[in-house]
């Protein structure tokens, strides 16, 4: 099983539900803003805590209220790129990819900087400053990032949020690949079913 998400989050005044399961080697969450889409990947990722409920992801299960499992953030091996690609903006491109694969172990480590540049278009990137990136750039950098830290399953939140119609097609196409490379796992969170339908295996709405 890909992802199998269970869960009930109570967010301030609002309560937040969510029911799939998906063999899909990428899933695609789609829904309004504030439909609660980023906070479910924020409880699969462990960053929020469930009131109840049960989460799987690649096989494992990383929470469970009736179980009593509850697997911290670094245990989940989650590899999660924010909308904002939250790289460091005091480091080159090559540093910050360079800090994604100290996070995974050696011996699980299943892609290098020369691979993951190539997958990604980035090898003329490495020597500058995040600072200095497009919008676009960001998001292939931090995906980049995730990948080398080894994660079980990736997280994807709007991944084009923001970016140009050529941007976020170049980006969709990338996705792609890496949909079709690796055998991990994506959940990937739109608001735009239009945009995810070439991509997803399986599309859940939320309300």
């Amino acid at each position: 099983m890909s992802f199998e998400v269970r869960l009930t989050l109570r967010l301030g005044e609002a309560e937040v539900r969510a029911d799939f399961a998906s063999d899909a080697r990428l899933t695609a969450l789609v829904g309004p803003s504030g439909a609660g889409k980023t906070s479910v990947l924020n409880a699969i990722a462990g960053l929020l805590h469930p009131r109840e409920g049960r989460l799987l992801a690649a096989g494992r299960v990383l929470f469970d209220s009736e179980r009593g499992i509850d697997l911290s953030p670094e245990a989940r091996r989650a590899g999660y790129v924010f909308q904002d690609g939250r790289l460091f903006p005091h480091m080159s491109v090559r540093k910050n990819l360079a800090y994604g694969e100290r996070l995974a172990p050696p011996a699980e480590r299943w892609i290098t900087c020369a691979e993951v540049s190539d997958l990604l278009d980035i090898g003329d990137l490495l020597d500058r400053r995040t600072t200095n990136l497009s919008g676009g750039e960001v998001r292939r950098v931090a995906i980049a990032r995730a990948l080398l830290a080894a994660p079980r399953f990736l997280l994807l939140d709007e991944p084009t949020a923001s970016l140009d119609a050529a941007r976020a097609e170049a980006l969709l196409g990338l996705i792609e690949r890496i949909r079709d490379a690796m055998e991990v796992p994506i959940l990937l969170v739109s608001h735009s079913r239009a945009e995810v339908e070439r991509l997803a295996g399986q599309i859940v709405e939320m309300a």
